[in-house]
């Protein structure tokens, strides 16, 4: 099975252009119209973003004098399936059909 990651390159990119801290960012993103609050920039820096809006990109990529490619590598990765002991490799296990019995207590009084 093919899982699909990637690795964010912000931080180093901006090593590049001589910024060190996270809120040198802020005003920057400011200047063109993206308000973010100084967690939000130390989350978008620091961190792996799971959603990142289109004109933010776009300003980090001004920013940063950079392609979208610059800051997002993608990745794909082989992983492996787990499987339960004695289960088949088309992941399906047979369901088979048991007789069931129903046995009530004995009245012996």
């Amino acid at each position: 099975m093919r899982q699909i990651d990637y690795v964010w390159h912000l931080r180093a990119r901006m090593a590049a252009q001589g910024m060190f801290s996270t809120t040198d960012l802020q005003p920057h993103l400011a200047d063109r119209g993206i308000t973010l609050s100084r967690e939000q920039v130390y989350r978008l820096v620091t961190g792996q973003p799971q959603r990142l809006s289109m004109h933010t990109l776009v300003a980090l990529c001004d920013i940063l004098e950079c392609t979208p490619n610059d800051l997002i590598e993608p990745r794909i990765v082989e992983a492996s399936v787990k499987r339960a002991a004695g289960q088949s490799d088309s992941g399906a296990t047979p369901i088979t059909a048991r007789r069931t019995t129903i046995r009530r207590p004995r009245n012996d009084s």
